[in-house]
């Protein structure tokens, strides 16, 4: 289940969006901010935000799985890298996107910027 749109009209350049202890229930955890679909994914120590959508056929990646460092797409078995957004090799399409974060003890912020080639 996804949250609520979070709007980025305020001005700031960091969003929250979603509390830290969420990532412990679910590795992954889609929202919608300023209208563009990202996921927040916890792998082992590491959290990273990208696109929700699959760049190859638009799958909802929320619905797949995250294994070896790597985002599986539901669709087509091809999976993405979660440190560089590549795509596994064989599969014609663009890297996935990935989004600037800033993590404290209690929220996982996004950098509004870094969404901006997408709007």
């Amino acid at each position: 289940m996804c949250d609520a749109p979070i709007s980025a009209d305020s001005g700031d350049r960091w969003i929250a969006v979603c509390p830290r202890a969420r990532l412990a229930e679910q590795a992954i955890v889609c929202a919608k901010v300023a209208g563009i679909g990202i996921l927040i994914i916890q792998d082992g120590d590491g959290i990273v935000a990208c696109e929700r959508a699959c760049p190859h056929e638009q799958a909802d990646l929320s619905r797949g799985h995250v294994a070896g460092g790597r985002l599986h797409c539901p669709h087509h078995r091809a999976s993405f890298s979660l440190t560089t957004g590549d795509i596994s090799p064989g599969w014609p399409s663009r890297p996935l996107r990935r989004f600037r974060l800033r993590i404290d003890d209690t929220h996982v912020w996004i950098d509004r910027d870094s969404l901006a080639e997408l709007r």
